[in-house]
């Protein structure tokens, strides 16, 4: 990739990207860790538990967690999500100069690496690296299907909300890579309903029979005694998410939704700040060659988007939310890019006013935050 910036405003930006996602994380190991540190601490000692996991992977190596522990691994895992999806840009679109923009609202949106800087440490990283993977491998053979079907079990064993947060978005890259591509037989049709089926029984066990067997004293006494600093307990403050019911995160949700709403302008507007993203989306799709092609891709936009709409309506980190939700019309774009299309669709212009206004703000946005914006 040519990385000189003379003459060329839209590398520009990315290399102003570079800089805000450093100080990003710059300001974030300046805050204490209590959702992404507790999530290291917890394991299946006391049996099936859900957003267990990372937890128990990072108890074969570590007996007592480090808090530098929950950057470290965030960092590193952020990188490989970076270094995945350029690799993924690269195979798609290539790094010309035409491409650039198209480069600058993706990866230097505030809803997508910025964002995951600012969330260091959190899972929702976990399915985009995954969704990546996919979208690089081959789809010769129905192992792509089961591939697919083993890294949404892992993500749900990571956190169930992944089974509407990215799963949704697995199964459309399934679909537009695999059954589009390869076409229905009884046994891939076959396979893909029995992954469906046990990635569906994994996050009803992990919704209503995975939370902890014990008292929360006694929880939170065995999860101090896997910490390497056992008087910092103000980092056990969450401990409490692994005993409350859907029915109390509905109801903590409702309460606040009248102060979080206000949010809904600025996710508006950010929205809108990606213009000629959505319309070289919208081209895409019109320019897909099969008509049946175009309406699957449309209904798997607002199935996607519908699972959103259900978080939303249970779970308040509304930022967190639409952040991810945005990742994943980034990444379903790259899918249908690989369909079939009718005519070739114009990149976004590199010389438009508006479209440079709009990519230097999206690219000094440093990213949109965790339950409201910013």
């Amino acid at each position: 990739m040519n990385l000189r910036l003379r003459g060329t405003p839209w590398r520009l930006m990315l290399a102003v990207n570079v800089a805000v996602a450093i100080g990003v994380f710059l300001h974030k190991i300046t805050l204490p860790p209590y959702v992404p540190y507790i999530h290291l601490l917890v394991d299946y000692h006391f049996g099936f538990t859900k957003r267990a996991l990372i937890g128990a992977i990072v108890s074969l190596f570590f007996s007592n967690v480090p808090v530098w522990l929950v950057f470290a691994l965030g960092v590193v895992v952020w990188l490989v999500t970076l270094g995945l999806f350029l690799q993924l840009f690269r195979r798609t679109f290539g790094f010309d100069d035409e491409h650039m923009p198209l480069l600058v609202f993706m990866v230097g949106s505030p809803f997508f690496f910025k964002n995951f800087m600012h969330t260091v440490g959190h899972f929702d990283i976990y399915g985009c690296a995954f969704a990546i993977c996919l979208l690089l491998m081959p789809t010769r053979s129905v192992a792509f299907v089961l591939s697919a079907a083993a890294f949404s079990v892992i993500l749900v064993l990571i956190h169930h909300v992944h089974f509407l947060m990215y799963v949704p978005t697995i199964a459309v890259i399934v679909v537009l890579r695999y059954y589009l591509v390869q076409g229905v037989s009884r046994q891939n049709v076959m396979v893909g309903m029995a992954a469906a089926a046990c990635v569906a029984a994994l996050f009803l066990a992990a919704q209503f029979d995975g939370s902890m067997p014990i008292s929360e004293a006694e929880f939170s006494h065995y999860l101090q005694g896997r910490m390497a600093d056992p008087s910092r307990t103000d980092l056990l403050s969450f401990s409490y998410i692994w005993y409350q019911p859907l029915s109390r995160e509905i109801q903590d949700t409702w309460q606040r939704m009248p102060s979080n709403i206000l949010g809904v302008p600025v996710f508006a507007l950010l929205i809108w700040l990606h213009a000629p993203l959505w319309r070289y989306f919208a081209d895409l799709i019109r320019s897909l060659a099969n008509e049946w092609h175009r309406r699957i891709v449309i209904s798997a936009l607002v199935g996607v988007s519908v699972g959103y709409l259900v978080i939303f309506l249970i779970v308040f980190d509304y930022s967190r939310w639409i952040s991810n939700w945005a990742v994943c019309m980034f990444l379903i774009l790259h899918a249908v890019k690989t369909l079939p299309a009718a005519q070739s669709v114009s990149p976004l212009a590199t010389k438009d006013r508006r479209t440079r206004t709009f990519g230097w703000l999206v690219t000094l946005i440093p990213r949109v935050g965790v339950v409201r914006p910013f």
